[in-house]
């Protein structure tokens, strides 16, 4: 069996696949363990890890209730991945074109010198968020949520402005080459603004929601919403339509990701396979151990048996392409990558420039102070975390960056 420790102090067991798991991430999963609505057990990835609000890399079913926090702010955040019809040797030995043209035609992250990049969201919608604004079905139903509730989008436009847009982060663009050379494109994105503006607004009234009722919890932070509520499905529908932003938001950069590769090497792109497009910071209803659930994967995604998934580690390590083998006690899921070893602040303290230089060899990315946050050895050991869900998912792909893109 892959769970390495069971935490038993709580309503349920919690089943962690990892002996290296922090005192403080222990403790969120043992707060989460005593909530009154939790179904079976809680399951925490190899790659768990604190979080606000809950532990990232934390699977929790929940019946009739969810915690907004453990869905979190990144809502819909996820990983997609495309192989090309290129291998190594159509690449030219100098990258610095490509990565230069992706980062024109992706709207992303922080200037060189750490202050806001006015690409980080796009002045003008473009026809794309046009497109998907006026013709996805759901939208109607956000705006019904917006009407009830009209402080959930106050600038509503310069929201959408972040369709199509890298973010920030530890959020990335990457071109790969797997095991036989073959290249592919890979990004991790969310639902932008507008899934931190949902999940920060419905975070703060479940909290007042749980100050109404006096309801007695062992981190504030865990504040829920029972389907009694009459916030519950406003909330899931905005969640719902955040989710299937922050899909669309990788579609829509993958496309511009295509086309900037295709005119720095003069040559069509087409992708040999269908993409893989997975959320890794999401809820949705599932069966698990004889009931129906609200699941919340926070840092982990879905992996059945026969689901394809993607797991990165960082920048200047390996990522995989997976398949789920279907484990019922992680309640069919895996982690969502290597999972962070230290904080940011404690990354900068640590290392330097040159420490970047060295973890980053052969990549083309930024090796500047403000992505030392980002370094490779700030983050676990990805093969120990492979190690560790090997009854988990089967690896069927493993990639190596060649070209780095940070938020």
């Amino acid at each position: 069996m892959p769970i390495k420790q069971t935490i038993v102090t709580g309503k349920v067991p919690v089943h962690i696949f990892t002996n290296d798991i922090e005192a403080q991430a222990k403790r969120q999963l043992e707060n989460v363990s005593q909530l009154p609505f939790i179904h079976h057990h809680v399951a925490a990835m190899p790659d768990v890890h604190w979080g606000l609000g809950a532990t990232i890399g934390s699977v929790i079913p929940t019946i009739k209730a969810i915690i907004p926090a453990a869905v979190g702010v990144d809502i819909g955040c996820g990983v997609m991945a495309c192989k090309l019809n290129l291998n190594a040797n159509d690449l030219p030995d100098d990258l610095s074109d490509i990565r230069s043209r992706i980062e024109q035609a992706v709207p992303h992250g922080r200037t060189d010198n750490g202050g806001p990049n006015d690409k980080g969201a796009r002045k003008h919608p473009g026809e794309e968020i046009l497109y998907f604004w006026s013709k996805n079905d759901i939208n109607k139903t956000l705006s019904k949520v917006i009407d009830r509730h009209p402080k959930l989008l106050s600038r509503r436009v310069n929201t959408f402005n972040h369709l199509g847009t890298l973010g920030t982060g530890n959020h990335f663009i990457e071109v790969c080459l797997d095991e036989k050379d073959h290249v592919w494109i890979m990004l991790h994105s969310g639902s932008r603004g507008i899934g931190n503006r949902i999940g920060t607004y419905f975070i703060s009234l479940a909290k007042k929601e749980a100050k109404r009722w006096s309801i007695h919890l062992p981190d504030k932070d865990l504040a829920h919403l029972s389907e009694s509520s009459g916030y519950f499905f406003d909330y899931i529908k905005a969640v719902k339509w955040a989710q299937d932003f922050a899909r669309a938001n990788r579609e829509f950069m993958m496309t511009a990701i295509l086309k900037a590769v295709s005119i720095s090497l003069e040559r069509p792109l087409e992708a040999e396979e269908e993409a893989i497009n997975c959320h890794h910071n999401y809820v949705d209803v599932e069966t698990h151990y004889g009931k129906k659930v609200w699941l919340t994967r926070k840092g982990a995604i879905r992996a059945r048996k026969g689901d394809l998934g993607i797991i990165p580690g960082s920048m200047g390590v390996k990522s995989y392409i997976v398949r789920g083998k279907g484990n019922k006690e992680s309640f069919y899921s895996c982690s969502h990558g290597a999972g962070r070893a230290m904080s940011r602040k404690e990354a900068k303290r640590r290392y330097t420039i040159d420490d970047m230089k060295k973890q980053t060899a052969g990549v083309e990315c930024r090796k500047d102070k403000n992505v030392i946050d980002e370094i490779p050895g700030a983050y676990k050991d990805i093969d120990v975390v492979m190690e560790n869900q090997n009854d988990l998912v089967d690896i069927v792909h493993t990639l190596k960056q060649v070209v780095c893109v940070k938020g």
